[in-house]
């Protein structure tokens, strides 16, 4: 007989079962879950739902010479939560830890890291090792979690090793302040210890070069490099598999050169099928979505889909390689070769041939030594279409990747304490001497009509308004800032970008200036350097009649160089709010960066106390100008001509976030920054306020100073001070809405719900009255697939949290999808929308894509929210109403 009780736990037991195939968070719960919240006597939770124990004898055996709990004086805004950073145990002498776990398993270790002033203590002071056992394993040696962060731009790390079963179920961590750094101490903010599945079982991993050579890995530990979820996005760690823990980075910054591919993820008719190995190997988010090379055999024939990491030299990296086949059936559909470090890994690689049947994950290992050598410490991931195998498509997919470093003979996993860049350093210099409070400013080198940046100051008198109201706030986030940057937090490094006064630049230039002494030897030779006299002769001695904008910089003049060449040239205001940190910038990021898409540096001058800037000459200005009236527009462009602009614009920030080593953000993407040539050919420009974006495992921002302008600022940059490549991509959402609707990204003089353009159409997208503001004039010109899928890429834009928007690869094969749609509409295709009458309300309402590969954007429609507006967004970025 079956009673009540068997059949509800017969229901729990099938659906455990069923949640174990599903693969989402199925799976073992690990035997041994230790997450210790070091320094702290109280239990707490984490921003993702963990309860961390408190430092206390029951949960570990602690043996220490010296050490004492701690709590940090100050939160970095960045911390994903207090738990388990705000609190630490620190050493003084060799201090292990130990736990008792199951001596039959693998277990996962991560070490929380956030460097702050402990007892009082100097941060930069702290240089420690850790080793397990007797020392037969070394984690971290010469360690420094201050350098480490400091050269990351990053307020806290993490460091995750896989370690073989304990001897005797013990698992000791010995943490050792360096005897070669006099005073140091050591510390730990968090500890996690999770019994993990033996991921390596009995295979090997193939060696890379070595045909027919494995390497063993099961017995080895190893470091987890990198974790990215491919073609997905981020993944904390309460969304990974069996109570892992793992976390799952955004792949995109780390694609190297433009082809960046398409993302997609399984329709809803697909099911993933976890093969029983499989289940703890990676979450289901990472097997139902994937990066191709897209739908064009002859671009990916002569392009590689790649990705590059910076690594430790002399040691043998495992790459691992997740794959499940979302779109094609049958064998040889899709093959692929695959190369590490410019060597073939496997040729061939067929997902479906592996598995003998669609939507099964597959996960497969190859091994690499990387040396130790200038140079040489890169590690190369990149896919190619086989041409042997004259496969139905030529094309290559990944879903997951993982690179792991395995310790060497000496059981040794340490690597060298990162360097920061000397460009943060200088700038650290800079911004220390140019304030002693934190500034949201958003000055920039601004520009003119047709010249390099254009764009007037219009609208600053009725934004004084506004700045009244606001003044009171941002008074208070000024005290609130200089009470942060002092006493404790004192040691927190100070990022680049910040603003660099006029006045404070040019007293250190006496006749010629100091500008030039800080560029690069590269950019220098890549830059043409004038004189003052040819700059006078181009602008016939500054001519007023030359004059073709204004902006934050200064004046732009049209000029002529060479006997014919015409140029723009900027030549910065001794008044200007911008200085040589700005001039500095443009050089070094233009003198380095030629694309199509990017406005064209010819050269600079730096005499006489004079900063002036070269460029190509645009002859038909901003974009902005030939929008609206406030822009200047003298006839509006036709809605394809706006669209094609848009596309070469989304070009060029695609370049600019892949197509360098490190990803570049510009910061300040708007209409008056984005030119048309004669051609009209759209160039983005001003890259004044452009930073390096994220370049490490885990490091997933900027930390620095809100910079850019009002209107299109990214708000969770403006709320947090973390700058992403993300960024770029919502400024670049209200740029497709100012083309769309012919109107400023911000008018005061509009009723408060209308200020902010991007808080307006999403409101008035979720209304379904979007249609009714789009520009009279294109009444008749945009079919009604072209305006959906325009709409609904530009609203992904504006998502509030940057990982919920697009990559700007993403934005830009969308916006070329558009394209296609209103080609097909014009040639007879689909309707357009009738002169005279509103588009239907679902033109705007969702996204349809007919594409095989299925929508790149991802994701699900925005929420709704209540009709009501918060406009408390609009006016927090009108803090400064002077702009740029």
């Amino acid at each position: 007989m079956i009673t009540d009780g068997h059949l509800l736990l017969l229901i729990l037991s099938i659906s455990h079962v069923l949640a174990a195939l599903a693969g989402g968070g199925g799976g073992n719960v690990p035997a041994d879950s230790i997450l210790l919240n070091s320094g702290s006597t109280e239990d707490a939770i984490d921003a993702d739902g963990r309860t961390w124990a408190g430092d206390r004898n029951d949960k570990y055996r602690l043996s220490s010479g010296n050490s004492s709990p701690s709590t940090a004086p100050y939160q970095d805004p960045s911390l994903p939560s207090q738990t388990p950073y705000m609190s630490a145990r620190v050493f003084t002498a060799a201090s292990t830890y130990e736990f008792s776990v199951s001596a039959k398993t693998h277990h996962y270790v991560r070490l929380h890291f956030y460097p702050a002033a402990y007892n009082g203590q100097d941060p930069a002071g702290s240089y420690f090792d850790v080793t397990t056992a007797d020392g037969s394993i070394t984690l971290l040696r010469n360690f420094s979690a201050f350098a480490t962060v400091k050269a990351l731009t990053q307020a806290y790390i993490i460091r995750e090793f896989y370690l073989p079963p304990a001897a005797g179920g013990v698992l000791r961590l010995t943490f050792t302040p360096s005897v070669a750094h006099k005073g140091s101490y050591a510390f730990v903010n968090g500890i996690e210890v999770l019994s993990a599945p033996d991921i390596y079982g009995s295979g090997a991993a193939s060696l890379v070069g070595f045909s027919g050579q494995d390497v063993t890995v099961g017995s080895s530990a190893v470091q987890t490099m990198f974790r990215l979820n491919v073609g997905g996005q981020f993944l904390p760690p309460g969304n990974d598999t069996g109570g892992l823990g793992r976390t799952w980075y955004d792949d995109s910054p780390y694609i190297f050169g433009a082809a960046f591919g398409i993302t997609y993820a399984a329709e809803k008719n697909v099911t993933v099928r976890y093969p029983p190995e499989a289940r703890e190997m990676a979450p289901l988010d990472v097997y139902a979505s994937a990066r191709s090379m897209g739908p064009d055999p002859q671009v990916n024939m002569n392009t590689n889909l790649t990705w590059a990491f910076q690594v430790d030299g002399g040691f043998m990296y495992v790459v691992r390689l997740h794959f499940c086949e979302l779109q094609m059936s049958k064998i040889n559909q899709r093959v692929f070769d695959i190369y590490i470090n410019n060597q073939t890994a496997v040729a061939g690689a067929d997902v479906v041939g592996w598995t003998l049947s669609p939507a099964v994950p597959v996960h497969k290992d190859y091994a690499v030594y990387v040396a130790d050598g200038p140079g040489s410490e890169e590690l190369w991931v990149a896919l190619h279409p086989s041409m042997a195998s004259k496969a139905e498509y030529y094309d290559a997919v990944l879903n997951g990747l993982e690179v792991f470093k395995m310790n060497d003979t000496a059981g040794n996993l340490a690597g060298p304490n990162p360097s920061p860049s000397t460009m943060l350093t200088e700038a650290e210099e800079r911004e220390a001497a140019a304030a002693a409070t934190p500034q949201f400013s958003s000055s920039s080198s601004g520009g003119g009509r047709s010249g390099v940046i254009g764009g007037a100051a219009g609208g600053a008198a009725a934004l004084g308004l506004v700045f009244a109201i606001c003044f009171a706030v941002y008074s208070r986030k000024r005290r609130v800032g200089g009470a942060a940057s002092g006493g404790g937090s004192g040691w927190l490094p100070l990022y680049g970008g910040g603003s660099s006064n006029a006045t404070t630049s040019r007293s250190t230039i006496s006749g010629k200036s100091s500008a030039s002494s800080h560029l690069s030897s590269l950019a220098v030779s890549l830059c043409r350097h004038f004189s003052i006299a040819e700059i006078k002769q181009a602008t016939r001695n500054f001519d007023e009649s030359l004059v073709i904008g204004v902006g934050g910089f200064g004046k732009v003049y049209k000029g002529v160089v060479d006997g014919g060449t015409k140029v723009a040239i900027k030549r910065s205001n001794p008044s200007s709010e911008q200085g040589v940190h700005e001039f500095q910038t443009e050089i070094e990021m233009l003198s380095k960066l030629r694309h199509r898409h990017l406005v064209s540096l010819i050269g600079y001058c730096e005499e006489n106390e004079e900063m002036i800037l070269v460029y190509d000459y645009m002859a038909h200005g901003t974009l902005r100008e030939h929008l609206y009236k406030g822009g200047g527009c003298k006839s509006p462009l036709p809605w394809k001509q706006r669209l094609e602009i848009c596309i070469g614009a989304a070009r060029g920030l695609h370049y600019l976030h892949t197509g360098a080593k490190y990803p570049i953000i510009h910061r300040d993407v708007k209409t008056t920054n984005i030119l048309v040539d004669e051609k009209w050919v759209a160039k983005v420009s001003d890259f004044g306020l452009s930073k390096t974006g994220p370049s490490a495992i885990g490091q997933t921002h900027v930390s620095t100073v809100v910079k850019g302008s009002f209107g299109y600022l990214d708000p969770e940059y403006f709320r947090r001070q973390q700058l992403t490549d993300k960024s770029d991509v919502y400024s670049f959402g209200v740029v497709l809405f100012e083309v769309l609707c012919a109107r400023p990204a911000l008018n005061p003089s509009l009723p408060r719900e209308q200020v902010s353009l991007a808080d307006w159409t999403l409101h008035c997208k979720r209304k379904g009255t979007l249609e009714d503001i789009v520009d009279p004039s294109l009444r008749g010109q945009i079919s009604a697939e072209c305006l959906k899928k325009f709409i609904a890429t530009a609203e992904k834009c504006l998502a509030d949290h940057g990982v919920d928007r697009p990559a700007m690869g993403d934005v830009l094969w969308n916006l070329e999808f558009a394209l296609q749609l209103q080609e097909t509409a014009d040639g007879g295709g689909a309707g357009v929308v009738p002169e005279g009458a509103s588009s239907p309300s679902a033109a705007a309402a969702a996204d349809g894509s007919s594409h095989r590969t299925g929508e790149s954007l991802g994701g699900s429609e925005m929420s709704e929210e209540s009709d009501g507006l918060n406009t408390s967004a609009v006016f927090s970025q009108l803090i400064n109403p002077k702009g740029r």
